[in-house]
């Protein structure tokens, strides 16, 4: 009689199990906790210092010649995060926070027109163009970070 043998040796499988068991403690709140606070830093590191939107490209220059978004701090300060179930928000509360992401016209509400410095100069205008500058979004670098930081939390559960 010809007949053919298969033999089949499991390995690894108690230890697999061990590793896995160990995922029990994974905790997905604080694990989002985690990346939002990453991308809170971030977006101010954006702000503070690379003055570039999540593609990359360079802020416009303002007729003032200030640094780009950072004035005051205000902003950058103002970034803050909440994770609500599986979702995180990052973002600012600033009432002129949205013109800066997302650009627009500025136009007087009460008055007839515009006015305000800008160094030595004193500017009346009907209305103003603001350039979009995004500062809120996660670049390719940005995605990179947020791996990192999640592959370390699940190396740091799994021991």
């Amino acid at each position: 009689m010809t007949g053919v043998v298969i033999t089949i040796r499991e390995t690894g499988v108690d230890r697999a199990a061990a590793i896995l068991g160990k995922l029990d403690s994974f905790n997905p709140s604080e694990m989002l906790a985690k990346i939002a606070r990453l991308i809170q830093i971030q977006t101010q590191r954006r702000i503070e210092d690379e003055k570039r939107g999540p593609n990359g490209e360079a802020w416009a220059k303002n007729a003032a010649g200030t640094p780009i978004l950072r004035r005051s701090g205000e902003l950058s300060r103002s970034i803050d995060f909440a994770v609500n179930g599986n979702q995180i928000m990052v973002g600012s509360g600033l009432v002129y926070s949205a013109i800066h992401q997302y650009g627009g016209t500025i136009v007087p509400k009460t008055a007839r027109a515009l006015a305000f410095r800008i160094g030595n100069a004193f500017v009346v205008t009907k209305k103003v163009q603001m350039p979009a500058r995004p500062y809120l979004g996660i670049s390719e670098e940005n995605a990179a970070e947020i791996i990192d930081e999640v592959t370390a939390y699940i190396r740091r559960l799994i021991g």
